[in-house]
C-alpha cells in the first residue's frame, strides 16, 4: 500500500498529481528549485523540500537530490510527472535498487521505447505498422542518400532519441539530404548528447493521433481510445482532442488493437502513449511510444471517466486494472487548449513575468490544470505552459462552443498569453468542420496569427484596466476598515455611498 508519494516535478502536473493523492488519502512530497519556492505545488502538498539553483540541471534532473528527499521523508513511492525525469530509465532503475515504487514503467520498457530506432525495431517484430525508412542509425551519408531515394522524397530526418522536433529535418530535394543529416545530427547531439538520425518516409497530409494505453503487473493491457493532437507548431502540441474527428469507428478498433501489441511487447507497466502518423488516406504507422503521463491526458480523463493518476498509483501498487476492454466507451467529446506565457504575434516569443490579475473560467464542462495565481512571477527557466483549459461537451461543435466561450472568460494581464491565439483557431471554419492535419498553422498562418492584433491589444488593456480598478478598489475598502473606530464604529459598508457627516446606526 503507497502511503506517501514524492512527485519529482513542479507546476501544474504536481498539483494534478497531489490532487489525486489527496482523494486516495495519499500524502504528498513537494520538492522544488529557487525559482519554484512560491509556486502552487510547494503551498498544496503536505511537505516540500528544497532541491537547488532554478537550472533544473542542478534541481529537478538531479537524480540523487530526489533519491535523498524520498528517503529522508520515507515515502513509499515518486511519481515523475512528464518530462525532468519522466522517461529516464537510469531513474526507473534507481528508485527500484533504492527500494522506492516508481509510478511508471520499468527502465527496460523505457529504454527500449525511448530509442526510436530500437522501438522501430521492437514494433515490427510485433506487427505493428512503421513508417518506411532506415532500420538502424545512419553511419554512411552516401548509403542514406541511396535509401532516402528508394523510400522516396521527401523524407524526414529524425533523432533516435529526444523529441519536441529538436533533431528533426525534413529534405525535399537530392541535393539536400547529406546537408539535411549533418545539421540533424548536430542538433541532436547538443539537445541529448547522443547524434543518431534515422531517415523515415515523409508522410503526406499526416495526422498525430494517439492511443492512451493502460497495462498491469499481471500481464493485462487495454486502450482508453485516441487523441487528435494534430494543431502543432514546431512540432509542439497546441491542441488537443477526443474523438478525433477523422478517423472512423473501424479504423479506432484496428490501431486500438495495434496500441496494445504494442505495450505488450514490452512487457510495459502503468499508463502509457503510443502515438501513429495517419495519413490523408487513413494509413497507419507507429510514430513513439512515450513511457510517461501525456500533457493532454485530461481529454482522455473526461470522454472516458477513468483517474489516470489514481490508476497509476494503483497499478504501480501491484492491482489488476479496474477496467477490461470492454469497459471503455466514449461518452461525448472533449478538447484542451494548452495556454502558455508567449506571444503569438511575436513569433511565440516566450513572456516571462509576473501575473497581475487571473480570472479563470468555470461553469458547466469546464476544467483548468493550472498553476499560477495573481503576484506569481513565472520564471524563465522552465517550459512556458502556465495552464491546460479542458472543456467538455455532448459533442463536438457543442465542445467547441464551450471552448470560446470558457477562452472569452479567461483573463490574464502582467503576461502576454496565447488565449487570443487559441481563441482564433476555435473560429476558424476548417478547423469548426474537422478538416486539419499536422499543417493547419501553417496553411492558415495569417489568420491565426497576424490579423486580430489591434483587437488583442484592445481586450487586453481593457482587462488590465479593469484589474486596476479592482485592485484599487479593494485597497480603499481595506483602508475603511482599518478607520472603522475613527468612525464611531459604524460600518464602512453602511457609510459607504452616504453624504459626509450623515449616518444612520
Amino acid at each position: 500500500m503507497i502511503k506517501k508519494v514524492l512527485i519529482a516535478n513542479r507546476g501544474e502536473i504536481a498539483v494534478r498529481v497531489i490532487r489525486s493523492c489527496r482523494e486516495m488519502v495519499i500524502r504528498t512530497v513537494a520538492v522544488f528549485s529557487e525559482a519554484d519556492r512560491s509556486s502552487q505545488h510547494v503551498r498544496f502538498a503536505d511537505e516540500a523540500y528544497f532541491i537547488g539553483p532554478s537550472p533544473s540541471n542542478e534541481s529537478y534532473l538531479v537524480i540523487d537530490k530526489i533519491i535523498e528527499v524520498a528517503k529522508v521523508t520515507k515515502a513509499d513511492a515518486i511519481h515523475p510527472g512528464y518530462g525532468f525525469l519522466s522517461e529516464n530509465a537510469e531513474f526507473s532503475d534507481r528508485c527500484k535498487k533504492e527500494g522506492i515504487i516508481f509510478i511508471g514503467p520499468s527502465a527496460y520498457a523505457i529504454s527500449t521505447m525511448g530509442n526510436k530506432i530500437t522501438a522501430r525495431e521492437t514494433m515490427i517484430n510485433a506487427g505493428v505498422p512503421v513508417v518506411p525508412g532506415t532500420k538502424e542509425a545512419i553511419t554512411d551519408e552516401t548509403k542514406a542518400e541511396k535509401t532516402a531515394i528508394r523510400v522516396g522524397l521527401p523524407v524526414m530526418i529524425k533523432a533516435s532519441s529526444g523529441g519536441g522536433g529538436k533533431g528533426m529535418r525534413m529534405v525535399k530535394d537530392k541535393k539536400d539530404i547529406k546537408a539535411g543529416i549533418r545539421a540533424a545530427k548536430s542538433e541532436a547531439m547538443a539537445s541529448f548528447g547522443d547524434d543518431s538520425v534515422y531517415i523515415e518516409k515523409y508522410i503526406q497530409g499526416p495526422h498525430h493521433i494517439e492511443f492512451q494505453i493502460l497495462a498491469d503487473q499481471h500481464g493485462n493491457a487495454i486502450h482508453l481510445c485516441e487523441r487528435e493532437c494534430s494543431v502543432q507548431r514546431r512540432h509542439q502540441k497546441v491542441i488537443e482532442e477526443s474523438p478525433s474527428p477523422f478517423i472512423t469507428e473501424e479504423l479506432r478498433e484496428k490501431m486500438g488493437e495495434a496500441a496494445v501489441a504494442a505495450a505488450l511487447a514490452v512487457n510495459y507497466e502503468g499508463a502509457g502513449t503510443i502515438e501513429f502518423l495517419v495519413d490523408k488516406d487513413r494509413n497507419y504507422y507507429f510514430l513513439e511510444m512515450n513511457t510517461r503521463l501525456q500533457v493532454e491526458h485530461p481529454i482522455t480523463e473526461k470522454v472516458v471517466g477513468i483517474d489516470l493518476v489514481r490508476e497509476q498509483i494503483r497499478i504501480a501498487s501491484g492491482e489488476k486494472l479496474s477496467h477490461t476492454q470492454a469497459d471503455i466507451k466514449q461518452t461525448g467529446h472533449a478538447i484542451e487548449c494548452r495556454i502558455y506565457a508567449e506571444d503569438p504575434d511575436n513569433n511565440f516569443m516566450p513572456s516571462p513575468g509576473t501575473i497581475i490579475h487571473n480570472t479563470q473560467p468555470s461553469g458547466p464542462g469546464v476544467r483548468i490544470d493550472g498553476y499560477v495565481y495573481p503576484g506569481y512571477k513565472i520564471p524563465l527557466f522552465y517550459d512556458p505552459m502556465i495552464s491546460k483549459l479542458i472543456t467538455w461537451a455532448e459533442d463536438r461543435p457543442s465542445a467547441i462552443q464551450r471552448m470560446k466561450r470558457a477562452l472569452n472568460e479567461y483573463k490574464i494581464t502582467g503576461v502576454k498569453t496565447s488565449i487570443t491565439f487559441l481563441d482564433r483557431v476555435m473560429n476558424n471554419k476548417e478547423f469548426a468542420k474537422g478538416i486539419y492535419d499536422t499543417h493547419f498553422i501553417d496553411e492558415n498562418f495569417d489568420e491565426l496569427i497576424g490579423s486580430s492584433s489591434d483587437e488583442k491589444s484592445e481586450d487586453e488593456d481593457i482587462a488590465i484596466i479593469t484589474a486596476f480598478f479592482d485592485y484599487t478598489e479593494k485597497l480603499s475598502k481595506l483602508q475603511s476598515i482599518k478607520t472603522f473606530q475613527s468612525n464611531g464604529g459604524i460600518s464602512p459598508w453602511k457609510n459607504f455611498g452616504r453624504k459626509k457627516g450623515v449616518t444612520r446606526m
